[in-house]
C-alpha cells in the first residue's frame, strides 16, 4: 500500500506537470477547447450534447444524465495542446454514449450502487476493525470489505472507458489535420492523455491493495 501510494503521488505529480507544460504550448490552429469540443461532436453527428464551462481546475467531465461536456475554464477558453486533448477526450465519452459503448453503459448502470458503497465503506471498515479487535465480531468488517470490493470493481471498470475515450479523441485529432497541424502537437496530446489515464490505473491498484489488506485481515481472523 505504501509503494502504491508513492507511485500514485509520483503519477499525479507527473500528470499535473505534463498538463502545465502542454497548457503553455499554443495550438497552431488557434482553436479553443470549446471550439474543438463542438467540432468533434458535430463531426460525430451528435447534436443533443452541450459544451459548457464549469468552475475549478481539472474538473473536466462528461455528464451522461444531462448530456453535457463540462470543461474547466482553462480548457474551455484555452487554445493549447492540453486544452485540445482534454476537450477531445471528454467528447470521446459523449461519442461512447451516443454509440452505446458497452463498458460505459455498464459503468453508468452501477454508479448509484457504487455511490452508496462509497459512502459506507470508510465507516464500516473503521468500525468493523474495532469490533474485530475488541469483540471478535466480523460481520461489520465483512460488509465493509464487500462495499470496498464493489468500489474496486468500479475503479477497474473505469479503465477501459477512459482508455477508449482517449483513443477516440486521438484518432479524431489525427484525422483532423486542421486542428493539430504538426505531428509534434499530436504526440504531445497523446502524452498528456496517457499520463491522465495512468492516474486512473494507480487509483484502481490502490483500491485493490486496500481491499487485499482488509480482506486478509478478515480471512485471517476467521481462520
Amino acid at each position: 500500500m505504501i509503494v502504491i501510494a508513492v507511485i500514485s503521488f509520483a503519477v499525479q505529480w507527473r500528470f499535473k506537470s505534463k498538463f502545465k507544460q502542454y497548457s503553455e504550448m499554443p495550438l497552431g490552429s488557434g482553436m479553443s477547447g470549446k471550439d474543438i469540443a463542438e467540432k468533434m461532436l458535430n463531426d460525430n453527428g451528435i447534436a443533443n450534447v452541450k459544451v459548457i464551462s464549469v468552475e475549478g481546475q481539472l474538473t473536466d467531465h462528461y455528464n451522461p444524465s444531462d448530456r453535457t461536456v463540462n470543461l474547466s475554464p482553462e480548457v474551455y477558453h484555452g487554445r493549447s495542446v492540453a486544452a485540445a486533448a482534454v476537450a477531445a477526450h471528454e467528447c470521446g465519452h459523449a461519442v461512447q454514449h451516443a454509440t452505446a459503448y458497452s463498458w460505459l453503459k455498464f459503468r453508468s448502470a452501477v454508479v448509484p450502487a457504487v455511490n452508496v458503497a462509497s459512502q459506507i465503506t470508510q465507516w464500516t471498515l473503521m468500525i468493523g476493525v474495532m469490533l474485530l479487535i475488541f469483540s471478535g465480531n466480523v460481520i461489520v468488517l465483512a460488509v465493509g470489505v464487500a462495499a470496498l470490493a464493489f468500489v474496486t470493481m468500479f475503479a477497474f471498470i473505469t479503465l477501459p472507458v477512459e482508455f477508449d475515450a482517449s483513443n477516440r479523441a486521438l484518432a479524431w485529432l489525427q484525422s483532423n489535420r486542421g486542428i493539430m497541424q504538426t505531428s509534434l502537437e499530436h504526440d504531445q496530446a497523446k502524452d498528456a492523455l496517457w499520463w491522465a489515464a495512468m492516474t486512473y490505473v494507480v487509483a484502481a491498484l490502490g483500491s485493490l491493495a486496500t481491499l487485499v489488506y482488509y480482506a486478509s485481515m478478515l480471512v485471517g481472523r476467521r481462520d
